[in-house]
């Protein structure tokens, strides 16, 4: 089995017939965290939607949690995104249903049917996010943060080998949003591979990591020091 969780090789990807980001070459490791960071329109979101699928690689080569992206079939699409996780800015929860039934709804949709293991796994999820109790609320019982740990749980249902987590504290103050870097990296750590995409350069100071910018329609590595300005970095 592959070491390297996603990896881009000579790529080009496009929106719709527009040449967005131009020869694309990295890879994230198995349980590695990395940042995306960029200004609005820079090519973030393209790239995110290219790992997914839901952008179509039609240039160079690219692999996602072991599927070949440029050689995948309609067919294939939702088994490479059971293996992915994705964590939204704007929680995007069923507001007419409870936590539980929130979480319900995505196992079924993903063909899950025993009883006692869909019990099992939402209280595991839940756990993870430290929202164990709280499964009976809803989401407008809700603070922020406790929506977006919800939103991590509802990613991690299918035990995915990817968390893609496209601003996931965008909305938060800066304490909640701690709270869900310590998450993130604490998922990491356990093996899962996370890219995040910010804009939030005092979250990429507390919480170093290796960091990818997308500027000028490429893709470089932000090289690592110690006294780096940051804020030159959303230039």
């Amino acid at each position: 089995m592959s070491e390297f969780v996603v990896v881009f090789g000579s790529a080009n990807i496009f929106q719709e017939d527009n040449l967005v980001l131009s020869d694309v070459n990295f890879s994230v490791g198995k349980g590695e965290f990395v940042y995306l960071i960029g200004r609005v329109g820079s090519g973030k979101s393209s790239l995110i939607k290219t790992i997914t699928a839901e952008i179509k690689l039609k240039e160079g080569e690219g692999m996602a949690c072991g599927f070949n992206l440029q050689k995948l079939s309609r067919k294939d699409i939702p088994k490479l995104r059971r293996r992915i996780g994705i964590v939204f800015q704007d929680f995007q929860l069923l507001t007419d249903r409870s936590v539980y039934d929130n979480l319900l709804f995505v196992l079924k949709a993903t063909g899950w049917n025993d009883k006692t293991a869909i019990k099992q796994r939402i209280a595991e999820v839940l756990d993870m996010v430290e929202l164990k109790f709280k499964d009976y609320k809803m989401p407008h019982q809700l603070s922020g943060g406790e929506q977006q740990r919800v939103v991590i749980a509802r990613a991690l249902l299918n035990n995915p080998e990817l968390i893609l987590a496209d601003e996931p504290t965008g909305n938060l103050d800066m304490e909640t949003s701690e709270g869900i870097m310590q998450i993130l990296q604490n998922l990491s750590a356990s093996g899962k591979s996370v890219i995040m995409a910010t804009h939030n350069t005092q979250l990429i100071k507390k919480f170093p990591a290796r960091t990818l910018k997308c500027e000028k329609g490429k893709v470089t590595e932000v090289p690592q020091m110690n006294e780096i300005d940051f804020e030159s970095l959303m230039d």
